[in-house]
């Protein structure tokens, strides 16, 4: 029968305490001592190693130790690291300005940002799993570390040839020199040669405008684009004079819901029902001169109690009807901008908490993550893009090279 090994002092401590029902994790638990001893052990084998090697060149010694305050996945403790009279030393395990042991929290905290957790939700949230309550600056901090990556994401080189992009702005509230200032996010979404989906830049502005869509569409052009074949916007004033200066050749295809709004915002409440039954004959038709005659009968009807009702969707008819040009497939994706209005609901959702956001920083660091989780879920191609593709290198054979 094998004899009973003898536990140490600190592992039947150890032992007593599971017995206990003490927990494993957190500020009490059983593995912040363990982890506190193993580290302290290593810094003194740390500092040993650098006394040696600088014995030599000096009287150099220890001189005493300095207390800090160590937070990790498993629980917060106060940590002795030893110094040298010389101030020479550096550790590795734990170097001097290092108050967070495990990336662990801080994944876990950017994770909370970006589903949109006020800093107190998450100060309460780590306190419940790590035993620690982070404040407002450490979160700040932590957050923060995403900027670098942030800036190589903006600047990097994008696809030469995009088959289809939506443009457009949301807006948020941010403090700026005492005031609460309302901003635009411009936000433009591509549609690769590979039927791939992807956010190709996000711009912070003081209100919408086509001048600025114009700083934004040369942006994308000097990091690579060449060509852009359908871009599909809103009816912003002058929108389209400022793509068509970068990108000459682009289709524009105008936004049929956003003309849809437009429209009925100048109908009584009681008449919107009936006026948008109308005007779905016309964007439901299935062709243009199908369209066409019925945006004349929409304009007959209404004309007498509404005279300029219909102005807009005559004036800009040519690129409102750009799409029943081409099938089915196509005209689903490019009709409106849902497809980029799909991705400012994700930032709806995320930044649902927020009031007012302190400076810029703030608010494109929940934008670019929210951007990194949409990346998860457009892995794969368009739905049916082996179709879209075929028809796409009907229409524009001589642009597309694959």
């Amino acid at each position: 029968m094998r004899a009973k090994t003898k536990l140490s002092e600190f592992e039947q401590q150890i032992a007593d305490q599971i017995k206990a029902g003490k927990p494993l994790t957190g500020a009490d638990g059983i593995f912040t001592p363990i982890m506190k001893r193993v580290l302290e052990s290593m810094l003194q084998q740390e500092l040993e190693s650098h006394l040696e090697q600088t014995r030599e060149l000096g009287g150099n010694r220890r001189n005493g130790i300095t207390q800090k305050k160590v937070k990790s996945s498993l629980g917060s403790f106060e940590l002795s690291s030893p110094r040298d009279r010389d101030s020479t030393f550096e550790p590795h395990v734990i170097k001097k300005r290092q108050t967070t042991l495990s990336e662990d929290i801080d994944r876990k905290i950017l994770s909370l940002f970006s589903h949109g957790m006020s800093y107190i939700d998450i100060r309460t949230h780590i306190s419940d799993i790590y035993g620690i309550e982070p404040s407002d600056t450490i979160i700040n901090q932590i957050t923060d570390k995403v900027l670098p990556d942030l800036a190589e994401w903006r600047s990097r080189p994008l696809d030469e040839v995009y088959t289809i992009i939506w443009l457009d702005a949301i807006h948020y509230s941010i403090r700026e020199d005492g005031m609460v200032k309302s901003k635009a996010v411009y936000c433009v979404l591509g549609l690769n040669l590979e039927g791939e989906k992807d956010v190709l830049g996000f711009y912070i502005a003081d209100r919408e405008s086509s001048r600025f869509w114009l700083q934004v569409l040369m942006d994308l052009n000097q990091r690579g684009v060449k060509d852009v074949l359908i871009a599909c916007t809103d009816n912003l004033s002058g929108f389209i004079h400022s793509i068509k200066q970068v990108f000459p050749q682009t289709q524009c295809q105008l936004c049929i819901i956003h003309q849809v709004r437009n429209t009925t915002r100048y109908v009584s409440f009681k008449e919107m029902r009936c006026l948008t039954q109308d005007l779905k004959k016309i964007y439901q038709a299935p062709n243009s001169e199908v369209a066409f005659t019925h945006l004349n009968m929409v304009k007959e009807k209404w004309s007498a109690k509404y005279p300029r009702l219909m102005d807009s969707w005559f004036k800009n008819w040519d690129h409102l009807s750009g799409y029943f040009k081409y099938p089915e497939v196509i005209r689903k994706m490019i009709y409106t901008t849902n497809t980029v209005e799909g991705f400012h609901r994700s930032l709806r959702k995320a930044t649902k908490t927020k009031g007012a956001f302190t400076n810029e920083n703030a608010l494109a660091k929940i934008v670019y993550l929210t951007i990194i989780k949409a990346k998860r879920a457009w892995q794969r191609p368009a739905h049916n893009w082996i179709a879209i593709f075929n028809q796409l290198s009907i229409y524009f054979e001589d642009r597309i090279t694959k």
